[in-house]
This record gives C-alpha cells, sequence and structure tokens, in this order.
C-alpha cells in the first residue's frame, strides 16, 4: 500500500521583492493515488491560503496532477496549487525491524538494528549530547573592555 503526501504551494510574505513560493505537506493517505485525489480534493474545496486576506472570488481547476486554486483579492488574483505526491522515503520515520516470524530476537543484539544492517548501523555512535546554546562562541567580557588606548 502507497503512502501519499497531499502537498500545498502557496505565496507567503508581502510586496514583489518579499514574497516567496512555499511548500507543505498538509497530510498524508494510505491507499491509492485515487483515494489520495480524493482527499486532496476535499482539502483544496475548503483551503484558505494566506493570500489575499480580502476575497472577491475563488476558482477552483482540476489539473492531471492535482488542483489549482485561484483567488481573486481586491487588487490582484493569487494561486495555490495541490498535487499529491507518493512517498518514497523519510529520513525521520523509525525503519521496521525485519525479522522471520517466530524466530525469538538474539539477546546480545542491539534494539532497533538488525543481524542484516549495515555495519555502521551497528557500531554505538556516542551521544552528540544537547547543541550549543546560540551565544555559546561571544564572551563573557569583550575584549575592548578596560583598555585605555580607546576613545
Amino acid at each position: 500500500m502507497s503512502r501519499w503526501g497531499l502537498v500545498v504551494e502557496q505565496n507567503l510574505g508581502f510586496g514583489r521583492q518579499g514574497r516567496m513560493w512555499s511548500v507543505d505537506v498538509m497530510d498524508h493517505v494510505e491507499g491509492t493515488r485515487e483515494d489520495a485525489l480524493r482527499a486532496l480534493k476535499a482539502r483544496a474545496e475548503r483551503f484558505e491560503p494566506v493570500h489575499p486576506t480580502t476575497r472577491k472570488r475563488r476558482t477552483l481547476y482540476r489539473e492531471a496532477e492535482g488542483f489549482l486554486l485561484v483567488v481573486e483579492g481586491v487588487w490582484q488574483p493569487f494561486h495555490c496549487r495541490f498535487t499529491v505526491a507518493e512517498q518514497l522515503y523519510d529520513s525521520a520515520a523509525p525503519e521496521p525491524v525485519a525479522q522471520p516470524p517466530g524466530s525469538p530476537a538474539e539477546e546480545h543484539e542491539e534494539p532497533g538494528v538488525s543481524e542484516h544492517a549495515p555495519p555502521e548501523a551497528k557500531l554505538q555512535q556516542p551521544d552528540p549530547g544537547p547543541p550549543p546554546a546560540w551565544d555559546a562562541q561571544v564572551p563573557e567580557v569583550p575584549s575592548w573592555l578596560g583598555r585605555d588606548d580607546l576613545p
């Protein structure tokens, strides 16, 4: 069964220089592509974009890969694209441990690491600890403090 991401792309920011195109995964759907498109259509119909704040008209179009929402504002129109994308990989997702049915796990094996895992997964990595504070490289006393040669 495939996992599909429901993706929206829209404009964020203000003005010509500050505006940027942004992407967001609204949700995930397990099933077929048609299931994902049905869920995406329902999301696109009730989606409230960031721009424009004052809306005169909303028009939703079906495209080959998803939907296009055009929202006419007081000054100019804005648009949002909605697409479905099959998730092939996620670095943050936990990997399932593959064990044959009925075989007990070995006691000396580390949890979460199978015997067929690559060697670097079996090596124990030291805990890096918490990230350094944002001001970790700033000295407590500035170097210019107490100097007599400064005006």
